[in-house]
């Protein structure tokens, strides 16, 4: 038995079971059904997006009051002029209350998601309180009174009047929802959504527009909320602010943290323990103090110690990694089809790829780099090197858009990148790696290098979540591994990249730039870590890459590796370029000598 198996056998068995269940059951997993909504969205936003949020309360609010007011206002009753009938009105409703959670969100995503650290919890606190007084000061939704009276749902002429009649919609949207976010995730923009929480840097570098991203992920889990508040307000029939406060909104956090904040199923396991914890402390509770009051709250920080302290990932992957021992692994299903991948031409050998011209890098009075002047040619491996804070890192930063120059211009085939993000460079054919390691930890190589080929794609989220991409996915992961094999980590495609000795993880990150079929590739000190015969499987590599057309920057301190690697070589020493040329002419050069290679008069040794 699989994972899938017992799920759906567990969804059989509510099902079948829910006609005889008693009506306190059925309305208890009608809550967790709606909470766990929200805390799915939560799961994408905080979990793995890495944005944490304690105002989603607030998206509820707007999708309950919205199929309110739209259902018992004779304003929105005289707006429909009479075409629309009674028991269409709350769809109306859905449709409006996803509409303006759409706006709101885009709107205050745009703004809060460019705060960063404690700064964007504490927006978040700041505007879900606002929207909260907002809701009980506006006297057409009823004020702190609110709004009574909505109607039953219906569908085909069935009325869903009660928890036991709503229940079953409640969770067939819930597991639809989990259904399209797990395919979401299992994708080419899941893996874009992955590296927000700890890869912005590299995700840029590799194409992927990290702050659009963001907004969408936090629209996303707005949407998921507003769901929920929708079928929360047909369900109670009564809606005002008190089901919305920012308490609520902690409870939902609480509820995707405790069940484990990467983990999907994690939020409906965090939604069951909170609710049916809840439930009996408030029965508990004042028992046993003799007096009435929120105590439960205490308890649930007191719990959320505890799982952070015990289960810093939250209760689900302890589970999972249980049941493991009873499961068997879900079974490798073969693509039926493939789908054809962006190519990109290379230049003709010798064509002009990237060039600086007086590059310059200032940090108030300290000059990291002096109109540092360099070139890269199409089919050609040019070595950056020089003494521990020559500059080398900043330059490279520079001529690969994470970084803007102070003076000087940068050039990536023939087109002037001054001012663009490094995603504009990816576009424009330039791979890169990093001086210290940038992968997925806890994500497959395949995954890692899977990242590079983002731009290669072309379906969104909507194909995403219904699987409308498997062709093009199919096609990702294959040219993935392919470039994996090519680097000589075939036998590590399948596990963890957070394994892999430091010298492989580099290699992984190869791997990744090819991906995404680079022009010009830059390697920052790739053979750190690697032992002899890798490095010379690495020179191997980079030389077939070169007879290509690849034109290669490499930063790197292994000198016997650069020597009998790099056609020309650069040395910077303080942000200044010194000497440029051949290896044999560097070798040779008296300033070099001294502020490098220690004033030897002897030089590298160099390959047959």
């Amino acid at each position: 038995m699989t994972r899938r198996h017992l799920t759906l056998i567990c969804i059989a068995a509510l099902a079948l079971s829910w006609a005889w269940l008693p009506e306190f059951t059925v309305t208890m997993f009608s809550y967790i059904g709606l909470y766990s909504m929200v805390a799915a969205g939560l799961v994408m936003l905080t979990g793995i997006g890495g944005m944490t949020s304690f105002g989603q309360a607030a998206f509820v609010a707007i999708g309950a009051y919205a199929t309110a007011w739209v259902c018992t206002s004779p304003a929105a009753a005289a707006a429909l002029g009479g075409f629309v009938p009674a028991g269409a009105l709350p769809w109306v409703g859905l449709v409006l209350g996803l509409v303006l959670t759409f706006a709101v969100a885009w709107a205050l995503g745009a703004i809060t998601l460019k705060l960063s650290g404690h700064y964007l919890p504490l927006c978040t606190i700041a505007w879900g309180l606002s929207l909260y007084f907002l809701f009980g000061n506006l006297e057409f939704l009823g004020g702190q009174t609110g709004i009574t009276g909505l109607p039953a749902l219906t569908v085909a002429g069935l009325s869903l009047a009660s928890p036991r009649a709503l229940g079953p919609l409640i969770w067939a949207a819930l597991l639809l929802a989990l259904w399209a976010l797990h395919n979401l995730l299992d994708s080419r923009e899941g893996r874009a959504i992955r590296a927000l929480k700890s890869g912005r840097v590299m995700a840029e570098s590799m194409g992927v527009d990290t702050a659009r991203y963001r907004v969408k992920v936090f629209v996303l889990a707005a949407l998921l909320a507003a769901l929920s508040g929708w079928l929360y307000a047909h369900m109670q029939r009564f809606v005002n602010p008190t089901p919305f406060n920012l308490n609520i909104g902690i409870e939902y956090l609480f509820m995707a943290v405790v069940g484990g904040a990467g983990h999907l199923w994690g939020a409906v396991l965090g939604a069951t323990l909170i609710t049916l914890v809840k439930e009996q402390l408030q029965d508990i509770l004042p028992k046993l103090l003799g007096a009435s009051g929120n105590f439960e709250v205490i308890v649930f920080g007191l719990l959320m110690l505890f799982v952070l302290q015990r289960f810093a990932d939250g209760l689900w992957p302890t589970l999972a990694r249980w049941s493991s021992r009873f499961l068997k692994p879900e079974p490798v299903r073969a693509p039926k089809s493939t789908a054809s991948l962006a190519g990109r031409t290379l230049p003709p050998a010798g064509t002009l790829l990237l060039e600086s011209d007086k590059v310059t890098k200032r940090f108030g009075g300290l000059v990291a780099n002096n109109a540092v002047a360099m070139t890269l040619k199409a089919g050609e491996v040019h070595a950056l090197i020089g003494p521990n804070g020559a500059g080398k890192s900043t330059f490279f930063n520079m001529i690969s858009g994470v970084d803007d120059p102070t003076e000087g211009e940068v050039r990536l085939i023939g087109e002037t990148m001054n001012g663009k993000p490094s995603r504009d460079y990816a576009a424009r054919g330039l791979g890169r790696t990093f001086q210290h390691v940038r992968l997925l930890g806890t994500r497959t190589v395949l995954e890692n290098v899977a990242v590079g080929a983002h731009r290669r794609g072309r379906h969104g989220w909507i194909a995403s979540m219904l699987r409308l991409d498997r062709a093009e996915e199919a096609a990702l992961l294959a040219e993935a591994r392919r470039q994996i094999e090519r680097c000589g980590l075939g036998a590590y495609a399948d596990v963890p990249a957070a394994s892999l000795a430091l010298g492989q993880q580099r290699v992984v990150e190869i791997a990744r730039a090819l991906a995404g079929q680079p022009a010009a590739l830059l390697l920052d000190e790739p053979a750190a870590g690697l032992r002899h015969l890798e490095k010379q499987a690495l020179a191997t590599l980079l030389s077939q890459l070169r007879a290509e057309g690849l034109g290669i920057l490499i930063v790197e301190h292994d000198m016997e590796f650069v020597m009998n690697l790099a056609d020309r070589i650069t040395v910077l020493e303080f942000g200044t370029v010194i000497a440029e040329g051949t290896p044999a002419e560097v070798q040779v050069n008296p300033r070099v000598l001294d502020a490098y290679l220690g004033g030897s008069d002897e030089p590298v040794p160099m390959a047959a």
